[in-house]
């Protein structure tokens, strides 16, 4: 491990340029090389700028804007000013922005022109000053999308003074708002500790070389991408790579080529999304393929050739690749794990800057998300004598400050001694790795009184043939499974040459579904069977870290 230094913002990026100045830092991929050297004179310049415009310590400077360079070198700016990074996910509502900004009271904005141009000329609610992201030209709200691309750099040329503001590990770098499963939006308080010492601590993980290639495919303006894929390499000389577009495969695929990154992180979903759509399929394609995929020892054979086609398709040179933000689907993580695949599961929350547990290489345990991080304390609240399960709560440099402008809601989340309330249960095996069981908040009661965890009846559906997703809810009493479908896996393998070919398809679904059910009873306990299954249609709303927003469907 590298000598302790002070945990700020501003101190990670001044140690990163004088031990990395030549390395590449952040950039688009496959693009132009962009040096240490070069981000670290950008920020100080872009920090001057902030200055000349009236920005003072404490003062709240927000974000908005998909994954860039420039959205990096902004918030090391913001911290070098002195000021309070307000990182906005670009895939918020407008009234949902506007909130924020509002809430925040933040005074000046860093915005791209995409995230302008989806605001639909509504700018009511924005500061009233506006700084473009992609070259730092200033513009002021009302203007015309048509007219930015026209707008020229504000930085100055040179800056008197090149030295940070004075900045204290405890004060104030961050508002993360959450978007969360449960709709309600929380402006969470991040200190300079709290990040940079995530962000160091995140080693004891995974040790990061200046030779690593991280490829960036999470909004910059959630914590866990922010934490461990933009700091973390920034602080270790590692550089980023970002995509231009969203990652859809016709963009991704090329980027995997160019980069060949040897650190990736994803959220479950992503790579669920990859196994259900384009793996499962293949192994249940014939009687034979189906029977050798039953059978244990072949199944892992199968597994480990389709994993390492799916590694050469990352690029071939992963090392590490990291899942996190929510629960693993054990089938995908049997996969991976007999397959070989270098992945990694992480524990934490917003709250916690993320990170709280993880588990790497020989830690690595189907269903655990490890170990607790070196400098975290985890226990269990009102543990259940029985089962050994209780509420996980936190203690460490991590924990956050509280909800900004929400002192009752953030005494809510703290025990009466400290310790933060992650709202999720959990129990520790005897060698203390780490099992989560649900969120306490989406936990249904049974009739007698029973815990029935929806993630749990959704694990033994979501791992059945021609499923993408669902959902488990109470709906009058009764136990629902909304359940999405692979529709073009149903089509391909019953497509009829009748007239009535859609007719049939549907009868199809119908009987799938009810086989669904009927499996899916067999594998629960009586108190956690379902009454009814349901097809959605269409896929199921997400958060920007693709979680599904439970709230709107109960």
């Amino acid at each position: 491990m590298t000598k302790r230094f002070k945990y700020t913002i501003p101190s990670l990026l001044q140690e990163s340029v004088n031990n990395h100045a030549g390395n590449t830092s952040l950039v688009f991929a496959g693009e132009t090389n962009y040096t240490y050297r070069q981000m670290g004179g950008d920020v100080i310049r872009v920090a001057a700028l902030l200055k000349q415009l009236g920005i003072v310590k404490g003062d709240k400077v927000a974000i908005l804007s998909t994954n860039m360079p420039n959205w990096g070198v902004a918030f090391f700016a913001i911290s070098w000013a002195g000021a309070i990074a307000v990182p906005i996910l670009p895939d918020f509502h407008p009234n949902e922005i506007k909130y924020i900004i509002g809430h925040s009271e933040a005074k000046m904005m860093f915005i791209s022109e995409a995230s302008y141009r989806g605001l639909n000329d509504d700018t009511s609610g924005l500061p009233e000053k506006l700084i473009l992201l992609e070259n730092f030209s200033l513009f002021e709200a009302g203007a015309s999308v048509k007219d930015l691309g026209s707008l020229q750099s504000a930085l100055p040329e040179t800056v008197a003074d090149s030295s940070p503001e004075a900045t204290e590990e405890d004060d104030l770098a961050s508002i993360i708002y959450t978007s969360g499963t449960t709709g309600n939006s929380k402006g969470v308080m991040l200190t300079h500790k709290n990040l940079a010492w995530t962000a160091e601590k995140s080693y004891t993980f995974q040790q990061i070389l200046p030779t690593d290639r991280f490829l960036s495919v999470l909004p910059l303006s959630h914590t866990f991408e922010n934490t461990i894929s933009f700091l973390l390499p920034m602080r270790y000389g590692a550089s980023v790579h970002y995509l231009r577009k969203p990652p859809v495969a016709s963009v991704l695929l090329p980027a995997l080529e160019k980069v060949k990154p040897t650190i990736m992180l994803v959220v479950p979903l992503i790579i669920e999304k990859v196994f259900r759509g384009k793996i499962y399929p293949k192994f249940q394609k014939s009687f034979v393929t189906r029977s050798l995929y039953s059978f244990p020892p072949t199944r892992k054979i199968l597994n480990r050739i389709a994993a390492g086609k799916l590694y050469k398709t990352f690029g071939g040179q992963l090392k590490f690749f990291g899942i996190g933000g929510a629960k693993l689907d054990p089938t995908v993580e049997r996969f991976l794990n007999e397959g070989k695949f270098p992945y990694a599961i992480g524990y934490g929350l917003t709250e916690t800057s993320p990170l709280l547990a993880g588990a790497v290489g020989k830690t690595v345990r189907i269903g655990s998300t490890g170990l607790a991080m070196e400098g975290v304390e985890l226990r269990l609240g009102n543990a259940d004598l029985k089962t050994g399960e209780g509420e996980i709560q936190a203690k460490g440099p991590n924990v956050m400050k509280g909800y900004y402008k929400a002192p009752e809601l953030t005494r809510e989340v703290f025990t009466e001694d400290g310790w933060f309330k992650t709202g999720d249960k959990g129990w520790f095996d005897k060698d203390n790795f780490l099992f989560i069981r649900g969120r306490i908040k989406t936990m249904i009661v049974g009739a007698s009184g029973e815990n029935i965890y929806p993630e749990e009846i959704e694990s033994v559906i979501n791992k059945m043939r021609f499923v993408l997703e669902s959902l488990v809810v109470e709906k009058k009493g009764k136990l629902v499974a909304m359940v999405h479908l692979n529709m073009e896996e149903i089509e391909q393998n019953f497509h009829s040459l009748k007239a009535e070919a859609h007719q049939y398809v549907n009868e199809k679904v119908e009987e799938i579904l009810q086989e669904i059910q009927r499996r899916a009873n067999a594998d629960l306990n009586k108190f956690s069977r379902l009454q009814a299954i349901w097809l959605q249609p269409t896929p199921f709303e997400k958060t920007p870290t693709k979680k599904i927003k439970r709230f709107l469907y109960v």
